[in-house]
């Protein structure tokens, strides 16, 4: 994937979309996303005027915890999306949304990937358990049953996780959810459901892309997520294994 980031190409609506997206989600945000985030956006040095460089960007990211950002043309297959994180290097489409697709859009563009995704990618131990995940995925690529129950904890944690602490309110960490100003206010309302993160619940609970989240799944700390990938990695062998039980009957 050689594709690149041709920052000139960018319009003047190019520019005033994510100046709108990125004021939105800051006047959202702060009450709702995890410090870590807000954080990470002055770490990378994002500014509301114009959309992120993706050179500047690595500039500053990398130091951190070693990720880079490298261009991407919209949803990449599973092998090369793995084989990419595995070797911390995140693709972020390079692509923005119309001024009339400012609330949804099916596919993510660059606000989802960039404004949503890069500023967690200044936080070391959710690194890790990012690029730890999908060296796991390597391993099963020749099983897309097994892949479809992995990218379900990608999903639920990455994309659509929730940050909570016992006695406290929930907070945002997943990048689907502080991208979208809509799906913000809901996931961490009264309105929504939550669970505690648990490994054999989110293998078995399909996810929804048309549409908001019907429930969310709730970390205590990022250290929990990295404890998690020996039972992750269990749960899947014993998927090979029932599998390989049925084929031998």
């Amino acid at each position: 994937m050689n594709l690149t980031q041709n920052y000139s190409s960018y319009t003047s609506e190019n520019h005033e979309v994510w100046t709108i997206l990125y004021d939105r989600q800051l006047r959202n945000l702060p009450d709702k996303a995890i410090p870590e985030f807000l954080e990470g956006l002055q770490k990378v040095g994002f500014n509301r005027d114009r959309i992120p460089d993706f050179n500047e960007i690595n500039r500053k990211l990398k130091p951190l915890t070693g990720f880079e950002v490298v261009a991407a043309p919209g949803i990449v297959d599973d092998a090369l999306f793995f084989q990419l994180i595995a070797s911390k290097r995140f693709p972020a489409t390079v692509w923005v949304r119309r001024m009339d697709q400012l609330d949804y859009l099916e596919e993510p563009d660059m606000f989802h990937d960039v404004f949503g995704h890069v500023p967690l990618l200044t936080i070391p131990v959710y690194c890790e358990f990012l690029a730890k995940l999908s060296e796991m995925a390597l391993s099963h690529l020749d099983r897309p049953d097994i892949i479809d129950r992995l990218t379900r904890i990608y999903w639920y944690t990455i994309e659509f996780g929730l940050f909570r602490k016992p006695g406290q309110k929930a907070q945002i960490y997943g990048a689907g959810i502080l991208s979208s100003v809509g799906e913000s206010n809901l996931s961490v309302s009264d309105e929504s459901v939550k669970f505690e993160f648990d490994v054999e619940q989110i293998l078995n609970t399909p996810y929804i892309k048309e549409t908001f989240q019907s429930q969310y799944f709730c970390i205590s700390s990022f250290e929990q997520l990295l404890e998690s990938l020996p039972a992750l990695e269990n749960a899947l062998q014993k998927l090979r294994e029932q599998d390989s039980l049925i084929e031998v009957k």
